[in-house]
């Protein structure tokens, strides 16, 4: 009688078989962000002669190393001086919001950025190495409530800011990319879109539709900000008007950020992560730093724009119901109802 059932030994290929693709599909993604990265530098980096630029470099780690304590301290008094408020109108419980646990990952993760910088580990190689371990702080904050994740990310902001003004202007440069790398791991889920990039297929409509948008983030950003500049040229933000470099990098970053919230969107099927995440840090950060909801709901018409003439229909549809609903958490009769809490509005849109 013949055995209808697999073998074994090809159900352990077949096991074997998926893995491999996830880890095919995982890999694609974070290689498609360590691309992207690289293309980030105007001009690419010559290499240094490593005599006298490694005691340099050796030199600027140690300094930098030896202020992280006090540099630290600083980054949460302003952290916590621009938000204080917030945790009040929020109703936060304070105990969540552990500035020991922050500044204990906070000198962990900048004593790796200072050793990649003084052993010449290139900025985008640093980006993917520190990833799951930035991936690991980010699920750790937002599990207990995801506008925690507001402070996090502000605390080490600053620190990377403030120890930046310790250096020489020739000595940013370089640093700055390092420093790029773990803010944009903090302020947006990179590495839950990595873990579910993994449940699929390589040749997946999403993953598809995510390996033609992710390289040309950054770009869409750009022209999504300097459209906005053009519709707003006289808004003041909290740190200065929307054309100041500060300014237009952090917006740069947000519209990055947004993008990266689809992604996540897409390819996990489930809005949750806008609902729940997304928004509330929204409606907690923005009004602190004077980003008018005006402006966002512009930002989100251009990048729905961009992303139409990227992809095709059949590509586009897997994106639509997202970018639907953004448009309806960000409406004016949510932002700016009045004696409505954003925060619980949201849960019925």
């Amino acid at each position: 009688m013949v055995n209808s059932f697999p073998s074994t030994s090809s159900s352990c290929e077949e096991e074997e078989s998926l893995s491999v693709e996830r880890s095919d599909s995982s890999s694609s993604f974070s290689k498609a962000w360590a691309i992207r990265y690289i293309q980030q530098v105007n001009q690419p980096l010559s290499r240094p002669t490593f005599s006298n630029e490694r005691e340099l470099r050796a030199a600027v780690a140690k300094t930098l190393h030896q202020a992280l304590r006090p540099i630290s301290a600083k980054a949460w008094n302003r952290t916590e001086q621009l938000l204080s408020e917030e945790v009040v109108r929020h109703q936060l419980d304070p105990d969540i919001i552990d500035p020991w646990a922050i500044a204990g990952d906070v000198f962990k993760i900048f004593d790796q950025a200072f050793e990649s910088y003084a052993s010449f580990i290139y900025p985008e190689r640093f980006a993917v190495s520190v990833a799951p371990e930035l991936g690991h702080i980010r699920a750790k904050f937002t599990a207990v409530d995801p506008r925690v994740i507001g402070f996090v990310s502000m605390q080490f902001h600053y620190t990377g800011q403030l120890l930046l003004e310790l250096l020489e202007p020739g000595q940013r440069g370089v640093l700055e990319l390092y420093f790029k790398a773990i803010d944009d791991h903090l302020y947006m889920p990179l590495q839950r879109a990595y873990d579910a990039a993994s449940n699929y297929p390589y040749a997946s409509l999403e993953l598809r539709v995510v390996r033609t948008l992710l390289p040309k983030s950054s770009s869409i950003a750009q022209r999504v900000v300097a459209q906005v500049l053009d519709a707003f040229p006289n808004h003041q933000c909290y740190s200065g008007p929307l054309k100041s470099p500060t300014v237009r990098t952090s917006s740069t970053r947000d519209a990055e950020m947004f993008q990266t919230y689809l992604w996540v969107c897409l390819l996990e099927k489930n809005p949750s992560v806008v609902q729940q995440e997304l928004f509330p840090l929204c409606v907690m950060l923005y009004p602190t730093f004077n980003v008018k909801w005006e402006l966002v709901r512009y930002m989100l018409k251009l990048l729905q724009r961009e992303v139409v003439q990227l992809l095709s229909p059949s590509e586009f549809a897997q994106c639509a119901y997202h970018f639907d609903l953004l448009e309806t958490i960000f409406s004016p009769e949510v932002t700016e109802a009045k004696g409505v809490c954003p925060e619980k509005a949201v849960a019925t849109a």
